[in-house]
This record gives structure tokens, sequence and C-alpha cells, in this order.
């Protein structure tokens, strides 16, 4: 008798990770099914099985990682080493021939090959490979800076945990675009409907806050998918875009077939209209085509402006009109409680998406459009992103169709609804007890430039569809029980909320301020009041003529403030906040050291326009962390205009009468990096020495944590 040898488990692991990686490839990327399903998943559980009882064989590119476990890496900010810009954007064939004049000439050449690609319409992702295995994956972000998204990537089965042949570099950078296409835009619709839940506008939307998930198991089951076309890096790479793309497919990434090459201006016509029909039957959205200079020397030739690469533009498409019937009209309350009037229609293909709704805007938009019950009206996509009435179909208007008529009460509540003359907008004045209103403040509080807490809009709808929710203060109140027995989120994910509300707790003043969504108290406006008052309690008690005093705050801000803090369901809500802990003082600004060495010390600063190296909040914050007072209009009082690109030719024109400099973005950090390396300490960070080329000047934040 012969017994079989015993099976070594890390062989067999191997194995099966290698018949699944492939099968994988085969079925999202080559969409060439090799195996029945049964039969893929028989292997997986083979291989969970084996994994689970020799856990020292698990790695992160296992298939078994794609679900994910209960882990996120809560979404920290990662810097890229190369900044993702944007594309400048064309509407017309006259302007192709422009970009394609001003290439030729910049070149000094009288031809040149340039890639044509669909543009597709979801969100820019970069995936980091180290020796063939994924390891990162960053949003775009501002561009200069993305959340780390990795976790979530990892459940998108087209993008390959482990890169195939061995051709590729040690450290690869890779970016596109991740979708979520039509057929599962319309299938997670269909099942938010069915539990009552809002539906998501667009697939772009969805697959933007599917990314956001806590839980990476919710990413896995919305089935996303992902498209590459772009690799920044030169060093071991091919030199031409062409051969790259042709170098991602061998390495396992999903290239999409609507490329050409073109050698003549007329080729790239031809393109142009050829997929303007076409794109419609694709299973993805798209809103344009890319093209690019398809050398690569050539492309460094040409450079980048301040925002976008010389070598690259997209020819957008006209947005798509379609017919359709109006059935009805709904009544929204967002958080400041205007009122938004949104149609529902009978169902219309638009650019791939089902349109079904689509805003009013408001009372005027209703009146000067004249709509009736039942009309038939012209639904475009504005961007090819967001659906909008723009004409109406009189023809076919009943005799006894009767006019569309503004609601006057709340439909939540039942509050008499307010207009201010010189305003479109009506307003339900209850802001403590209307349900609507009390969501939307709550997200507006989460959100990053508030207090920074990890939820997105679908768990705050969650959480006040079963009653854990009601106001701000009951986030701080929540507690991990309650917490695993809502669908969709497990233990680690409720701890992971729970930490991020509990990080808020420290968050500045200003920034809770601005979070509580006063009306008309910005960003701007929020930091001005806890400079001026430096506490919560002394903003409260304020009048409005000691308001007016302050930089920045005229009658009307003044006048929402003390309406604000005149109610007593607001006051209690601060007194709450301040039980819990929260930060309702104003910190006392750096001492000495900063404020005496900072060149911006005690100045009034102005920001206006696009900049290239940071974000305009990154530029805010790095101002008053100098010591610095930002400002959001001109005065007599501004030292000098941070100016970017497009500035506002009205400020332009301010600063000029009044005599205020502007300041460039590169005189700036000039100025500001002299000082830091005059007065830093041995030990404070440094741009790194390898730091070069387009990177250069990007100044880490914290180069000026002095304290």
């Amino acid at each position: 008798m012969s017994s079989s040898a015993p099976i070594d488990p890390q062989a067999r692991i191997a194995e099966l990770r290698n018949l699944l990686n492939e099968y994988n490839y085969r079925y999202y990327v080559l969409s060439e099914p090799s195996i029945p399903d049964q039969t893929f998943d028989d292997l997986m559980k083979e291989l969970e099985t084996l994994e689970q009882a020799h856990p020292e064989y698990l790695a992160p590119d296992s298939p078994t990682q794609r679900v994910g476990a209960d882990r996120t890496e809560g979404f920290s900010r990662r810097a890229h080493r190369v900044p993702m810009l944007s594309l400048a954007n064309t509407y017309n064939y006259g302007e192709v021939s422009e970009f394609y004049r001003r290439v030729l000439q910049d070149l000094g050449r009288e031809d040149v090959d340039v890639m044509a690609e669909l543009k597709f319409d979801g969100l820019s992702i970069s995936l980091i490979y180290e020796n063939g295995v994924l390891t990162d994956a960053v949003t775009r972000g501002d561009g200069t800076m993305g959340d780390v998204v990795t976790s979530n990537v990892r459940t998108i089965r087209s993008i390959p945990l482990r890169l195939r042949g061995a051709d590729f570099p040690s450290y690869l950078e890779v970016r596109g675009e991740v979708l979520l296409p039509f057929a599962e835009f319309e299938r997670i619709n269909a099942e938010r409907e069915e539990r009552d839940e809002p539906p998501f506008a667009n697939p772009r939307n969805a697959a933007s806050g599917t990314l956001k998930q806590l839980d990476p198991k919710v990413a896995a089951e919305r089935r996303l998918d992902a498209y590459f076309y772009h690799v920044p890096a030169d060093e071991g790479l091919p030199s031409t875009h062409s051969e790259r793309l042709a170098a991602l497919r061998r390495w396992g990434f999903k290239v999409s077939d609507a490329i050409r090459l073109c050698h003549t201006r007329q080729e790239v016509f031809d393109f142009l209209d050829e997929w303007e029909q076409k794109r419609a039957h694709l299973p993805v959205a798209t809103d344009g085509v890319v093209l690019k200079v398809n050398d690569m020397a050539s492309q460094k030739q040409l450079g980048f402006t301040a925002k976008t690469p010389r070598w690259a533009i997209a020819y957008k498409y006209q947005a798509e009109r379609a017919r359709t019937r109006l059935l009805s009209v709904d009544f929204q309350v967002g958080r400041t409680g205007a009122v938004t009037p949104v149609g529902n229609f009978e169902p219309v293909l638009l650019s791939g998406t089902l349109v079904k709704r689509a805003s009013l805007h408001n009372a005027d938009f209703i009146s000067e459009m004249d709509l009736h019950q039942g009309d038939y009206v012209y639904v475009e996509k504005g961007g090819e992103i967001i659906p909008k009435v723009v004409a109406v179909d009189t023809r076919f208007r009943s005799s006894d169709a009767l006019p569309i008529v503004f609601v006057t009460h709340c439909p939540s509540c039942g509050t008499p609804l307010v207009h201010t003359e010189g305003e479109a907008a009506y307003y339900c004045p209850n802001s403590t007890d209307c349900a609507p209103r009390q969501q939307g403040i709550v997200e507006h509080f989460c959100s990053r430039k508030a207090a920074n807490i990890n939820i997105g809009p679908e768990t705050i709808d969650l959480l006040f569809r079963h009653g854990l929710l009601h106001r701000i203060d009951d986030l701080y109140k929540l507690r991990t029980e309650q917490l695993v027995r809502l669908p969709g989120i497990r233990e680690r994910a409720a701890e992971r909320l729970l930490e991020s509300i509990e990080e808020s707790r420290h968050r500045p003043f200003a920034k809770i301020l601005f979070g509580l969504g006063i009306r008309f108290v910005g960003e701007t406006v929020a930091q001005s009041l806890a400079d001026e008052f430096g506490s919560m309690e002394a903003l409260a008690n304020a009048d409005a003529m000691r308001l007016i005093q302050t930089p920045d705050i005229g009658e009307k801000i003044a006048g929402s403030v003390v309406d604000y803090f005149a109610q007593e369901a607001n006051r209690r809500l601060i007194a709450s906040l301040a039980e819990l802990g929260l930060n309702l003082k104003q910190e006392s600004k750096a001492s000495s050291d900063q404020q005496t060495q900072s060149p911006i010390a005690g100045k009034t600063i102005v920001i206006s326009g696009k900049f290239a190296h940071h974000s305009r909040e990154e530029y805010k914050a790095l101002i008053e962390q100098l010591g610095a007072k930002n400002a959001s209009g001109i005065s007599g009082k501004t030292d000098f205009v941070l100016s970017g690109d497009d500035m506002g030719p009205s400020k332009r024109q301010k600063a000029e009468q009044l005599g205020v400099k502007l300041m460039s973005e590169e005189e700036f950090l000039s100025l500001i990096t002299t000082a830091a390396d005059d007065a830093a300490p041995a030990d404070m960070p440094s741009v790194p020495e390898e730091t070069s080329g387009s990177d250069a000047n990007i100044i880490p934040t914290n180069l000026f944590d002095w304290d």
C-alpha cells in the first residue's frame, strides 16, 4: 500500500495564492473567466483554512486579504512624492488645435505623437508598490497630500496586490481612477431605497464615499473597479507614455482599450468624434478625452505651469441632454434651514446613469421656469456629474396643469418659513428641533475643517435613524456596544470612530466654533472671533455693537451670532460641550521664540487665488502658527496679500488702490523658510536633501513647529 505524501502547508499556500491571483486577473482585468465560480470559491476557502491554521505564513498580498479584516488606516495623510496636478480643460476643437500649435512651437518641431485616452469620471488614486507588492494607496486629496485608503483599495479585485512578471522597478508609483460601474451603482441604489436610505447622486460620489468607509467589508461589497494611466517617475521606465501603458498591462494593471497613439491633429479629431457616441455604451462613466504628448523627454521639456502640465490637456464633451417628465417635487431642509425643492422625474438614461431626481434650486428658479405639475423638462448633467433642469417643453403641457407652488411651512417640523429680502432661499428658523437641520449641523461639525471626526454622511444618517444622534453633543455619548448593534459597523470600526471623536475634544476653539454651523460664520470669521474674544463664554455674552468692533465682522454676521446665542437650546448645547471636555477657549499664542523670530508675527494677511505647493487651508494654518492673522477682506490694516494664480480681480484692484503688497507663493515660502533656517533649533526637521525637481519647494508644514 502507498500513502500520499503530507502536504507542505507553506508550498500549498504559495500555490493557491498564485492560482487565485491568476484567476482574479483573468476575470477582473481581462474579462476572460477561466474556471467556474464554485471552483474559485473552493480554492479560496482552502487558502483561508490553511492561513488560519498557519498564521505565520499570512501575507498582505494574499487574495484572502482583499475582503479586509476589521481594520483601516484611519485615513492618515501622506504626501505625494510628485504632486497630483489637475489638467487644463478645453471644450472645442479650436482649443485642441491651439494646444497642438503651442506644443509644436515650444518643442521647435513640425510634428508630435499624442496619446488620446478616455477621461474617466471617478476618484483619482495613487498606488505604491515595493518589490512588486502593494503597500499604500493614497487619494489625490489637495494634490500635495492625500488620505491613505489601502485597506479599502485592497478590496478592488481589478487591482493587483502583487505585480505580474519580473521587469518592474523595486519602487513603483502608479496613478489611475477608481470607479463604480453603472450596473453596481444601480444595484446599490436599489438596495438603499429598499432600506429607506438616501440614494447616491452619481457613481463618482458613490466611489468616493466607498473609499472613505471605515469598514473595508463595505467597500468589498460595492465592487469598485479601477483603470490606470500614468507612472510619474522616470528611472528604469520606458521612454514613451504608450510603452509605459503596455508595461502596466504586463504587470497586471487594468488599462483601457479606448486609447490611440495619434500621429496627426486629424487623427486626434477622429478619436474625439468616434468616442463621443461610443462612450455611452461603456460600463463606467467618462466625461472627455485626455491628450498627452507621448515622448517622456518632450514632456519634461514642456514642463508645468503652477497647476497644470503643459504636455497634456483634457477635452470635455458637451453635456448630454434628455427629455423627461416631472412627476413631483420634494422640499428638503439643509443644515442652515434653507429649503431646496427637488424634482422627481420619470427615469431617463443620461451619460450612462438613470436620472430620477435633480435640484430645482429655489422659488425663483421655479417661477422663472414656470414649472407646472406633469411638465416635460430637459435635463442635462453639469460637468457630466450633477443633473440639472435646463428647459421646459411647454408644447405638451396639459391645459389643467397646476403651477408648482413653493411650500410656506417647513416640510419636516411644520414651522413657518422665513424669507429675507434680497435672498433667494426660504429658511426654516427652527434650528433646534428640526431633524434634517440637526443632521446637517452634525455632518458639518464632523468635517475636516471643524471637529475632524472620521465619520461620513451615511453613518451619521444611520445613527440618526436609530435614535443615537439628535444633536452634536450626542457624538460624545456614543459607546461601542451601541455602535456594533448597527448594520455595517463592526467592533474595530466602532473603536476607530470613538477614537476620532475623543481626539476632537482637543481641536482648537476656532475649529469647534466653526463647527457649530452658525449662519455666516465661516472658517476665517470663526478664527477672528476666537482671537478677539478668547472663549465661547465671552463670545456668547457679547452684544452686536461689541461684535461689530471685531475685524471682518459686519452687522449681518453680528446679528447672526447674537441670534444664535440668544436661543436657550444653543446655550444648553454649549454648556453640554463644556461639560464633555471640548476646547471652548482660545489657546495662548505660541511664545516668545516663535513670535519674535517669525517674520510675519503680528501681521494681517489675506490669501487669494490658487497655489502650487500647498492648499489654502495649509497656508492659513501656517500663518496662524507663525503668529499672524488671516483676514478675509483687504483693508488698510492688511499688511500683504499672499497671491496665487487666478486671484480675484476685485481683490487685486482693491489691493492696488490701497497700496497693499501682493506677495507671490515663492516669495512667501522664501521669507518664512529663511527665517526658519536662521531661528530653528538643531533638532528641527528640514527639507530632505534628496528632494528635487517639482518637489524642491514643497515645505512640510511641520518645518515650522518651533515649539
